[in-house]
């Protein structure tokens, strides 16, 4: 069965007051497409998980100069004025997250962990209201899981099964993410038919894709 649907069907699932996670670097490796018809269609008070808030004109960061997203937790949002002007203004909610233990609570959400122990943040404002436990006489944060209601990733290529290829450093937060939502959805810059992937080349597999629109 096909995965390829039109855009309005794809984003069916997303709506006001859910956890979204978005994948990219940047504005590198995000769906630009699907973001922009959230744009359009002012879905709102959207909590966001993805590394950053990109830029003011690009990516989340057109979310968040349209004051559609409470919250978002993310590595950093220096490149974004807008993020900050918002935060210190009340209007937003930032979450910021050492970028690896990011990357690691987003992985446990979707490999069904119970967390991820790490030192980094020992000692900071990373660490407050967080559990410290010991292992072999050294300290460690509890770091909880990352998941979301829905997933919003770009792949270079989808086959009409589901399963995707990312290219160079599109594979990012993508893969991750694409693991520790209820929903994924893929905005493909290409798309095959199944079995013009190499297998050895499927990054994400199908069964965790829930639909594919076209780039």
């Amino acid at each position: 069965m096909s995965k390829v649907t039109m855009l309005d069907k794809a984003l069916e699932a997303v709506q006001d007051n859910i956890t979204l996670m978005i994948g990219g670097f940047l504005g590198v490796g995000t769906p630009d497409i699907l973001i922009n018809e959230l744009v359009t269609r002012g879905t709102g008070k959207l909590t966001v998980i993805a590394n950053d808030t990109s830029f003011p004109d690009k990516g989340i960061g057109k979310l968040v100069v349209n004051h559609q997203l409470k919250k978002v937790i993310v590595s950093h949002i220096g490149t974004n004025p807008e993020t900050a002007r918002q935060l210190h203004a009340g209007e937003l909610e930032v979450e910021l997250v050492p970028q690896g233990t990011l990357a690691e609570c987003i992985r446990a959400g979707g490999a069904g962990l119970g967390g991820v122990l790490t030192p980094t943040g020992l000692g900071t404002i990373v660490a407050e209201g967080k559990q410290v436990i010991r292992v072999d006489g050294r300290e460690f944060l509890l770091e909880k899981p990352l998941k979301a209601d829905v997933a919003l990733i770009k792949a270079h290529t989808a086959d009409t099964a589901g399963n995707l290829l990312f290219h160079r450093s599109a594979r990012n937060f993508n893969p991750l993410m694409a693991m520790a939502a209820k929903v994924v959805i893929v905005e493909a810059e290409h798309i095959v038919e199944p079995g013009q992937i190499d297998p050895d080349q499927v990054m994400t597999p199908g069964i965790v894709v829930d639909w594919i629109v076209q780039r």
